[in-house]
């Protein structure tokens, strides 16, 4: 009878063993026979003895009917088959005494065969049927002297030594030994690797580069560590994860990624326009000395601000010239400029180049997040990889420990909330009546949407008349007069303010059972309420401030309108200030001791996140008026965000309804990206391409559009280089056909720089 037993759990199924390896199962099972020649042709399975674990045999499954008499209990009790295939696979009933000996060889005669063939594929990609193993073959038990097993072990780790280091790691893994003998010989062969390469002499070229490449190993993996470890509020994101869910982070993560935005918008303008501005004189006009009482000046932005780096009116339209010198020679006077800086065209690109790139990177940003999301979505078994594959062995620090601890339970509240969430089946007369529900609240929410949008509307409009009043009547107080610029925005951000809250009262009359759905719900309100007042304020601007300046005895209309955007901003971050302390701080204390109850109330994730994109709206809309104004979009970012951190963990608790906020950040961006910064591009282009900019400041002074600077530019380069007319044809095809309301021919100043004698 064959020594050899088949243990395949589905006999259907057969791997074929590679046509490499076929030498291999050969000699080892010829090596097997030969140590079994004198076993019976059925082997009894023998419980295993505590005392002497090393007399383990393997039974042959298929004995014959005559058999001798089993003796085994477990035999005894007629065991199913599928049972008995478990049993004799186990390691402790395939393994004998004579492992030593038989691994030897074994190692041996699959050594001859490697080198024969050294291109063949990796173990690691057969099945483990087509790998080799000794189960099922009869093992005798030897009773081999100490100093054989010695030699027999030397040998062994001869042949492993003798190997590449990949062969020798798979090597060690196919073989059936415990962990312990599989790093005891691991150890071996390195220990004598080490001696032998230490009796060698091995060249200091040899040498210099080991080294070299081992410290740039670890000078990388140091350099990624450190680069981890920059990551901005990553503790602080992971605690509030945690403990309030994926929904809270969600709106964190979004502030972090305004606050990379406004960064990269205040590095691109600081450096190639107020830091050029800053270095050289401005206009002696410009050295004016403006006194402004109680400090208004900070919340209005005039004052002393009026005439700073802040606005626009502050940069001059002149050519900078740098490292400019005269030296006196025999021959006369020679002078030598050095590099010269335009700044109008300077100006005008740096606003175009940062709109564009961060255009790229909104785009990019959102369909990497969509992709992310459709992924996770899609994901079928996310609650076990979740459960089995989340934790991280490498945290050892108790206080890193409970803070993941804590955020894989979250994740899992949230998993599992949303595996048993079912769509609630109502009967039809009360579908009718939720529907009925749900209009009426859209006819409130956008009833009073409307009637505040009005609101806004006409009071502007009333502020406006005010100030025109105010500047024509010459004994007005210019304490008032400063003072009644706050109007305007302090109304916005009060209907800001009050207006979501009406917005929740109505979401909650109408019950809905999903969180998300309500968040979502929520979402689009406040979005209408901002995209419209936003729309009515660029109007006040654009169609009114910037079309008839000289009704307002403005001198620099870009100036005051870049002093209103800094108004809205700096008064939107004190009201929500004032709605951080008296919305959740007055709240929990009055709903705990007054109401005694013990929940807080829940973060309004809607409300806050709509705040942070009408701010950063304003951000990019005032970016032209105000290069500086993404500077006081940081300040405020940075202060919003340790502040809500802490009204979070103090007043606020988690949903009472765990929900996974898997598409949150891919909504929140793409409200970024379509109603805000597209928004922000076309009245920003509506700007530069058709209104006239003031004629006694700013960097566009003289010229019928902002545009025209970049127009002259190109007809300075057509006349130097003759191959660049086609851009010259371009820019005119632009300027006339497109838009010809913004100049109808060319200037004599255009005329000049075409023959290039400007």
């Amino acid at each position: 009878m064959d020594g050899r037993v088949s243990f395949d759990a589905d006999p259907v199924i057969d791997f074929e063993s590679p046509a490499d390896e076929d030498g291999v199962h050969d000699s080892f099972s010829q090596l097997i026979q030969e140590q079994c020649h004198d076993l019976h042709d059925v082997i009894e399975m023998t419980p295993l003895d505590l005392e002497e674990d090393s007399r383990d045999d393997v039974e042959c499954l298929e004995a014959d009917s005559d058999a001798p008499q089993q003796t085994d209990h477990l035999i005894g009790e007629r065991w199913s088959s599928d049972t008995l295939k478990v049993l004799s696979s186990m390691p402790s009933r395939t393994i004998g005494r004579s492992r030593g000996a038989i691994i030897s060889q074994y190692c041996n005669r699959t050594m001859q065969l490697r080198r024969r063939r050294q291109s063949r594929p990796s173990i690691q990609h057969f099945p483990r049927s087509a790998r080799p193993s000794i189960r099922g073959y009869g093992v005798e038990t030897d009773a081999a002297g100490f100093e054989e097993e010695e030699n027999k072990r030397d040998r062994l780790v001869n042949n492993l030594q003798n190997l590449s280091d990949s062969d020798r790691v798979r090597m060690l893994r196919a073989m059936p030994l415990s962990l312990s003998e599989k790093k005891e010989l691991r150890m071996l062969v390195l220990n004598k690797a080490e001696h032998s390469v230490s009796q060698n002499q091995i060249p200091c070229c040899s040498q210099l580069k080991y080294y070299i490449i081992i410290a740039l190993r670890h000078g990388w993996y140091g350099w990624l560590s450190f680069l981890s470890s920059l990551q901005l509020w990553q503790t602080a994101l992971k605690c509030v994860g945690g403990r309030f869910g994926t929904g809270v982070l969600s709106y964190f993560i979004f502030l972090r990624t305004l606050l990379f935005f406004n960064v990269f918008l205040f590095l691109v303008t600081g450096l190639l326009l107020v830091v050029p501005q800053a270095i050289t004189h401005p206009d002696q006009d410009q050295n004016i000395t403006v006194r402004s009482s109680w400090g208004l000046e900070v919340l209005t932005g005039a004052g002393y601000f009026s005439h700073s780096l802040l606005y626009y009116g502050y940069y001059n339209n002149q050519t900078l010239q740098t490292g400019h010198s005269c030296s006196a020679s025999g021959n006369g006077t020679s002078c030598s400029s050095g590099l010269s800086y335009n700044m109008p065209l300077v100006y005008f690109f740096t606003i175009g180049a940062a709109f564009f790139i961060t255009c790229i990177i909104l785009v990019y940003s959102m369909s990497k997040s969509f992709g992310q999301s459709f992924r996770i979505d899609k994901s079928k078994g996310l609650l076990a990889i979740k459960v089995f594959s989340s934790w991280d062995f490498k945290v050892i620090k108790k206080s890193s420990v409970r803070l993941q601890r804590a955020n894989i339970g979250t994740q899992l509240k949230e998993l599992v909330a949303e595996v048993n969430r079912q769509e609630q089946k109502f009967p039809v007369l009360q579908r009718l009546f939720r529907l009925f529900i749900h209009m009426l609240a859209w006819i409130m929410c956008l009833g009073s949407t409307l009637a505040c949008v009005l609101a806004v509307y006409y009071f502007s409009e009333h502020m406006h008349g005010d100030l025109r009043n105010r500047t024509q009547a010459a004994s007005s107080d210019p304490l008032l007069k400063e003072a009644s610029l706050l109007a305007v925005p302090v109304v916005v951000s009060s209907i800001n303010l009050l207006l979501p809250g009406f917005f929740n009262v109505v979401a909650w009359m109408e019950k809905y059972d999903s969180p998300s759905m309500l968040n979502y719900i929520s979402i689009s309100r406040n979005l209408l309420l901002k995209v419209s007042v936003l729309g009515v304020l660029c109007y006040h601007w654009l169609g009114r401030v910037a079309t008839d300046p000289q009704s307002l005895g403005l001198e620099c209309w870009e100036s005051f309108v870049g002093q209103e955007l800094y108004r809205f901003l700096l008064m939107d971050f004190i009201f929500m200030l004032l709605d951080t302390f008296f919305g959740e701080f007055l709240w929990r204390v009055f709903s705990q001791k007054a109401l005694k109850r013990k929940r807080k109330p829940v973060f309004d994730i809607a409300r806050n996140v709509l705040e942070l994109i009408y701010g950063q709206t304003l951000a990019w809309l005032g970016v032209l008026f105000s290069p500086l104004l993404p500077a006081v979009q940081i300040i405020k970012l940075l202060f919003l965000f340790y502040m809500k951190k802490v009204s979070l963990k103090m007043n606020c608790q988690a949903s009472g309804k765990p929900w996974r906020a898997c598409q949150m950040t891919t909504i929140f961006i793409t409200l970024l990206c379509f109603p805000a910064f597209l928004g922000a591009t076309v009245c920003v282009t509506y700007t530069m391409w058709s209104i006239t900019p003031s004629a006694g400041c700013g960097p566009f002074r003289g010229l019928k559009n902002m545009f025209q600077a970049g127009k002259r530019w190109v007809h300075r380069l057509a006349a130097v280089n003759p191959d660049l007319h086609w851009l010259a044809s371009a820019h005119s095809y632009l300027d006339h056909d497109l838009l010809p309301q913004s100049g109808g021919g060319r200037s004599a100043e255009d005329h000049r720089a075409a023959s290039g004698t400007d």
